[in-house]
């Protein structure tokens, strides 16, 4: 069996979004887990170990974070830290190749195929794109976010703005 149409938006990131109430799922229906700091896996890369740390803080303040949304969080950071290191690689590589800067690479054969790295990288990169999306961390996201305290008029990013 299929569902279809939109994939429900959590309560919060509705609010936060300046979903009008009327639109709003029954209170009583939604379960709100306790928004509480989670742990990082310890199977976690260490650039994902450092996205995490970067990220967890941010999404707490905002309330969109919870031990509920561990997993959810960890593939972000992994397939962030996938997507560093197939980068890092890419770009060891490219300093030795002048003529294909490491996206092609001769086969056995000596027929030139597209570098398995670079659709590891793309690979990653989609992945943590799509969870990104999910915690609203992507530019078309942020379009969308209000804050529910103050009817709109602040920018819940603003905080996290780094001082020039």
């Amino acid at each position: 069996m299929s569902v279809r149409g939109t994939k429900p938006t959590p309560l919060h990131l509705a609010l936060v979004r300046g979903r009008p109430e009327r639109k709003m799922p029954k209170r009583d229906k939604v379960i709100q887990p306790p928004l509480d700091e989670p742990t990082p896996p310890v199977h976690l890369s260490d650039e994902a170990k450092v996205e995490w740390g970067r990220l967890v803080a941010v999404l707490m303040q905002l309330k969109l974070m919870s031990q509920i949304d561990r997993a959810a969080l960890a593939a972000y950071c992994q397939a962030y830290g996938r997507w560093v290191q197939a980068e890092r690689a890419l770009a060891a590589m490219a300093e030795k190749d002048m003529l294909t800067r490491a996206l092609m690479v001769k086969t056995t054969g000596g027929n030139l195929i597209q570098n398995p790295l670079v659709g590891t990288a793309n690979k990653a990169m989609a992945d943590m794109m799509r969870y990104a999306a999910e915690f609203g961390m992507t530019p078309s996201a942020r379009t969308r976010l209000q804050n529910p305290d103050t009817g709109g008029s602040e920018n819940p990013f603003e905080a996290f703005r780094k001082s020039s």
